[in-house]
């Protein structure tokens, strides 16, 4: 979408759940501080990689220190030669860090699949070449999102983004397949981020106040998977399977997962 394409992110990320009411009094407070940005709406397509077990998703749902995601991600439906982006995210101590390269959709399923190199490489490459050695993750879910997003006046790295519509599905797991799916959220309920590279604003922390907005746990892929995709995940906690040697759950994990 950009004309220049930021492939590293180093920022805290703050979440927000908000009626409609919270999002329209938000809205209207921030109309001096920040504006939309150049890209208007816009559809937001994701396939998360994960092991048979879903052992990147559960890792992350214990809240650790660090933990870290693969996906693979398109700005609308795209068709084989429209680029997508293989990104890397990884969270440490509460700071984001995303990694991404660029390349055409047929040629990332491929990639990520283990069937043929990129044709350009980077260190990015280098570094999801490890991920992939080390978790042999397969395609495991789609989620997708309508996205409107503003940027800061005076501080265009302070980022705010609305999502709305969030939906789901582990059929067709393929980008090129629509953006289609079941709901993750209800209609009426907006996930907000707040993205800056330091502290927010004084000026956010007012208006969220007086909206009675506070920070929520929030993780689309987590929650799709507590919702939806638990049920399956929870008979293949083991060791091993058809991806190869994976860290074996505890005693408890099972019943920790049933009750989470």
């Amino acid at each position: 979408m950009a004309k220049q394409i930021q492939q590293s992110f180093k920022r805290f990320e703050k979440k927000y759940l908000l009626t409609r009411e919270q999002y329209d009094a938000l809205l209207d407070g921030m109309r001096p501080y920040m504006k939309a940005d150049q890209y208007g709406r816009y559809t937001i397509c994701n396939i998360y990689y994960d092991t048979e077990n879903f052992q990147l998703i559960r890792t992350s749902l214990e809240s650790p220190v660090y933990k870290e995601k693969l996906r693979l991600r398109s700005y609308g439906v795209p068709g084989d030669d429209q680029k997508v982006f293989v990104e890397i995210k990884k969270k440490f101590d509460h700071v984001v860090y995303k990694r991404r390269t660029v390349m055409p959709c047929a040629e990332a399923v491929e990639y990520l699949a283990g069937r043929a190199r990129p044709r350009t490489e980077d260190q990015i490459c280098r570094e999801i070449d490890w991920f992939l050695k080390s978790y042999r993750p397969e395609p495991r879910v789609f989620i997708a999102y309508d996205r409107s997003a503003l940027a800061g006046i005076e501080n265009g790295e302070l980022r705010v983004t609305f999502d709305t519509n969030l939906r789901w599905r582990d059929q067709d797991l393929d980008l090129r397949r629509g953006d289609g799916g079941k709901l993750i959220l209800p209609q009426d309920r907006i996930l907000m981020e707040v993205k800056i590279p330091g502290t927010a604003p004084v000026w956010l922390g007012r208006l969220l106040s007086e909206a009675g907005v506070f920070p929520a746990s929030f993780s689309k892929y987590g929650v799709c998977y507590r919702q939806n995709l638990l049920a399956q995940a929870v008979p293949n906690l083991r060791c091993g399977g058809s991806n190869g040697p994976v860290s074996c759950p505890s005693p408890s994990d099972k019943e920790a997962y049933f009750h989470a």
